[in-house]
């Protein structure tokens, strides 16, 4: 394909990426309070009616919003985050499309089961740590000083669960990454075995920089899983390599000549 028909197939496959998620924002738009609401439910804010705190421990803050726009800047950025979210099928699919004539068969198979696996990682990641938001509120909130009320904007809210989401979705895709990595044959199980001090070491200090809070709680939440997925690469991956083993052994025959040439050979050619 000329250079001009590669460009005529992006701009298709980018218009169809950008449509699609047009339309998930458009729609995640009509809901978009309820959306809000889910995305605040993880925090402990206060009984505003009875003055009482919400969560037992005593310890809660004011939710609030900061200025006229910042609601409707509040429900741009939910909407728009729903609807990336909410079209992620079509767009990876679109992106794939754009790939999948420059790739064999093989390479084909594995970026569709690259995409397959991926997607629920990323889901599942995203999933975890919103089910830890909640823990990792009320210990950056119990850090506030008795005699002070801690105000608690959506904004910066949103922002903290959006780069949560995000890292850890992510983070979760590093066992794929290995996996493929092994299939391809760079990497072996028995290296990626001898590498689990260093693994370890490697994935606590990335959950300590990368997680959005400074409270260890966080970190370890994303570490262990983490870890727990790397252990699953390694026994994927040793797997795969018994099976290339044994399929090599299978393929090998005992009246097949050596590849290698013979002594007497390489000592006449001198």
């Amino acid at each position: 394909m000329p250079l001009a028909g590669h460009l005529r197939e992006l701009r298709s496959r980018l218009v169809k990426a950008i449509g699609a998620v047009m339309v998930t924002t458009v729609v995640a738009g009509l809901s978009y309070k309820q959306l809000i609401d889910f995305v605040i439910a993880p925090l402990p804010g206060c009984d505003t009616l009875e003055g009482s705190p919400a969560t037992t421990d005593g310890r809660c803050g004011v939710i609030a919003t900061n200025g006229l726009l910042s609601p409707v800047t509040l429900a741009l950025k939910v909407s728009l985050t729903a609807g990336l979210i909410g079209a992620s099928p079509v767009w990876l699919y679109q992106l794939w499309r754009f790939l999948a004539p420059g790739l064999h068969r093989g390479e084909k198979r594995y970026t569709l089961a690259f995409l397959a696996t991926g997607i629920p990682l990323f889901l599942a990641g995203a999933a975890f740590a919103y089910a830890v938001l909640p823990t990792t509120a009320r210990v950056l909130i119990s850090f506030t000083p008795e005699q002070a009320t801690n105000i608690l904007p959506v904004d910066d809210f949103l922002d903290l669960a959006t780069r949560m989401v995000l890292v850890f979705g992510l983070s979760f895709e590093l066992p794929l990454l290995l996996v493929m990595l092994n299939l391809a044959g760079i990497l072996s199980s028995a290296r990626m075995a001898g590498w689990w001090r260093h693994m370890v070491l490697g994935i606590t200090a990335f959950a300590a920089i990368a997680t959005p809070s400074s409270d260890p709680l966080s970190m370890l939440a994303l570490a262990g899983p983490i870890t727990a997925l790397y252990l699953v690469a390694c026994a994927v991956s040793w797997l795969n390599d018994r099976r290339r083993a044994r399929k090599g052994t299978a393929d090998l025959s005992p009246d097949e000549p050596s590849s290698l040439p013979a002594l007497h050979d390489s000592y006449h050619g001198r």
